[in-house]
């Protein structure tokens, strides 16, 4: 069990009031802590804050005033560390903890923690569904949806579960000590390069999860990761196609050290991007004693998760696939290159400070159209122009009405935009059940 600092003593400003934070307050409460909360959005549109009784809540403020009495903040990881009160927080030497570091201090099971550009939020369902079916009580937490920190707050929850946390590169930026007993990373390609600033801070932010690793641990990365020194003092298991990997994919077949486990074409996910995500679930799983026959089992009948190429309708034989979570071009690239039938693809939303110019030739290969939505439908047209006919839709519900008229029985209608939703949306998973609905409205 890796050593875990305590909380560093209050009291303490919250910052940012979205569902991490709410649990941050709620766990310091718990703890006895003198606690204040702040967001910069306005009272009204914090009015589903839920916060325990003596907690204040200061809305529509830059929170500078509040650090006055307190001795440590913990931040939401949606407040960027340039945040005026992040900023004169860290100046006056104050200590500044995310909700991931935290809980992690106050929750005391052992955590397999996994990050990367793409997939983690599968390979975390996945990694949950294997410790199920193997009888492991198990706790699936963090980026996924369930913060962390609930967990303390929870009166029966089992000492004994293992923690399994989706750790985005917001949450890892801001740990100090997080050192997971496993750690997972599916792969690093580009993505919040406008919170990060360049393609080297996006990616020293993702290998913060293996920074503090002991010698007990285990570090799960792909084979050719290009990184020569992950960092950290843990076991290394890789996931490949090589022999040499101790999870390799070799003539079709899963393999794990001289053990076959299944043929690739018995998972229960789809497209060759999933296969990855399941050798990264299965080599962690195996390498932490996980039995063989349960991890082989739960391989074959786990389907995936909402939100990420989720089949949402089939009418007039056109089938509609929701893939919101694809909020940068690595996901849309993976997501386009899942299907062999053409596709009316919608791409679209708020920038991430990223170029278009590489799903030029996906968009080629894949698509017999391409409906371009929100604040990001000019760049988006100007990097695909001639790639395939491209159309100007404004909206979700205008790109699915002219997709729908457009496609024919056996080709795909796909939202898969390659950037956030927050111009139109409150987030990805609003998006998609937006698109959802629209895909299931009849014609």
């Amino acid at each position: 069990m890796s050593h875990r600092p305590p909380p560093p003593p209050g009291p303490y400003l919250v910052v940012g009031m979205a569902r991490s934070g709410q649990a941050a307050a709620a766990l310091l409460h718990r703890r006895g802590e003198d606690v204040v909360a702040t967001d910069a959005a306005p009272a009204d549109r914090l009015a589903g804050v839920a916060l325990p009784p003596g907690v204040a809540l200061h809305a529509g403020t830059d929170g500078l005033a509040l650090l006055q009495g307190v001795r440590a903040v913990v931040k939401s990881p949606g407040v960027p560390r340039q945040a005026a009160v992040i900023a004169a927080a860290l100046a006056r030497g104050l200590p500044v903890l995310g909700e991931l570091e935290l809980a992690w201090r106050c929750v005391p099971n052992e955590v397999i923690a996994v990050t990367g550009t793409n997939g983690k939020t599968t390979t975390t369902e996945l990694l949950g569904h294997l410790h199920r079916d193997a009888g492991v009580p198990v706790a699936v937490v963090g980026n996924v949806g369930t913060a962390y920190s609930s967990l303390a707050l929870e009166d029966g929850h089992d000492p004994d579960a293992v923690v399994v946390c989706e750790a985005s590169s917001f949450q890892l930026e801001d740990t100090v000590a997080f050192a997971p007993e496993a750690a997972v990373l599916l792969n690093l390609d580009s993505d919040h390069l406008d919170r990060h600033g360049s393609l080297e801070a996006y990616h020293a932010a993702k290998l913060q999860i293996f920074a503090r690793q002991g010698n007990d641990d285990v570090a799960v990365a792909p084979e050719g990761l290009g990184i020569p020194d992950l960092g950290g003092c843990a076991r290394r298991v890789c996931f490949g196609d090589s022999p040499e990997a101790e999870l390799s994919l070799r003539a079709g077949t899963l393999w794990w050290d001289r053990t076959p486990l299944l043929r690739a074409d018995e998972l229960g996910l789809r497209g060759p991007h999933n296969v990855r995500n399941a050798m990264a679930a299965a080599a962690v799983a195996l390498a932490r004693g996980l039995d063989v026959d349960a991890v082989r089992a739960g391989l074959r009948t786990f389907t995936g998760v909402a939100h990420r190429l989720e089949e949402v309708a089939v009418r007039d034989g056109v089938t509609y696939v929701n893939d919101s979570k694809a909020t940068n071009v690595a996901a849309a690239l993976v997501a386009l290159a899942s299907f062999t039938t053409p596709v009316h693809v919608i791409l679209g939303g708020r920038g991430k400070g990223e170029a278009y110019a590489p799903l030029r030739g996906a968009v080629a290969a894949h698509c017999a159209a391409a409906y371009l939505i929100g604040e990001e439908a000019g760049p988006l047209r100007a990097a695909l122009e001639g790639a395939a006919p491209l159309h100007d839709s404004g909206d979700l519900a205008t790109a699915v009405a002219q997709a729908r008229a457009a496609a024919r029985p056996g080709e795909v209608v796909l939202l898969s935009p390659a950037c956030a939703s927050y111009d139109q949306f409150e987030n990805f998973e609003v998006r998609g059940e937006a698109f959802r609905g629209l895909a299931r409205i009849p014609a």
